[in-house]
């Protein structure tokens, strides 16, 4: 999935409409580097697994994933300490950023 704009307060970016968690910008910049190259080879090892039919492998993967991410700050608890709610997979015409959004370019926003 790449990377679609960012929303103001640095929280989401946007694909097709939809809110996706950014990563903790606290995070050490060595931390984060680790933890996307855990991820990707997570990724990796989950398309292997299922190009091989391997369901035990497969789990495992994706036990990998969730745990990059999470240590990332893009699942689990969020990063910011402001009490606003997660937004992380709405659709941004239906959160707070909807006017934020409605306001990108077209094709910026992944909506025509």
């Amino acid at each position: 999935m790449s990377m679609g704009p960012v929303t103001p307060d640095g929280r989401y970016f946007v694909v097709r409409g939809r809110l996706w968690r950014c990563s903790d910008p606290a995070l050490p910049a060595g931390r984060r580097d680790e933890l996307v190259k855990e991820l990707m080879a997570a990724r990796r090892a989950k398309q292997a697994a299922m190009r091989n039919s391997d369901d035990a492998a497969r789990e495992a993967a994706r036990a990998r994933v969730d745990a990059a991410k999470h240590e990332l700050g893009e699942r689990g608890p969020v990063w910011w300490d402001d009490g606003a709610p997660d937004y992380n997979r709405c659709m941004a015409r239906t959160t707070p950023y909807a006017d934020w959004a409605a306001a990108l370019p077209a094709g910026k926003n992944g909506q025509s």
